[in-house]
């Protein structure tokens, strides 16, 4: 089980680091093909102007800390509501990449098993 919390928890902060590393040294200048709804669904983004930053600064963070393995359970925390945006997203505006999407999700959901007895303490009296 040990071995596969690691693997499981690098894996995830490879993904969410690439992405928000990738976005902020602009390397994947070409968007992919788009339909209209998450056209503008983007757009809203774009539009508020701090909230696609401050994704890709909370997807940068978690991915750290989820390398770090004293601070992975924070992570799992802290990168949850994005993972599941993301689920969502492609789940109702995006099925094509929904498969690799559900294996964030069930990645999250793993961390989330494995390190229950960290989280005890959040939720008991």
């Amino acid at each position: 089980m040990k071995i596969a919390v690691i693997i499981v928890r690098v894996l995830l902060a490879a993904m969410y680091l690439f992405a928000s590393v990738s976005y902020f040294l602009n390397l994947m200048p070409k968007a992919p093909e788009m339909t209209a709804a998450q056209t503008s669904f983007m757009t809203g983004l774009m539009a508020s102007v701090y909230l696609f930053p401050l994704i890709k600064i909370t997807e940068l963070v978690g991915g750290i800390l989820l390398l770090i393995g004293r601070t992975a359970p924070l992570a799992a925390l802290v990168i949850f509501p994005v993972t599941l945006n993301i689920f969502l997203y492609h789940a109702f505006l995006g099925p094509k990449d929904l498969p690799m999407v559900g294996v964030m999700l069930i990645f999250n959901l793993f961390l989330f098993y494995a390190y229950r007895a960290k989280y005890l303490p959040i939720v008991s009296k």
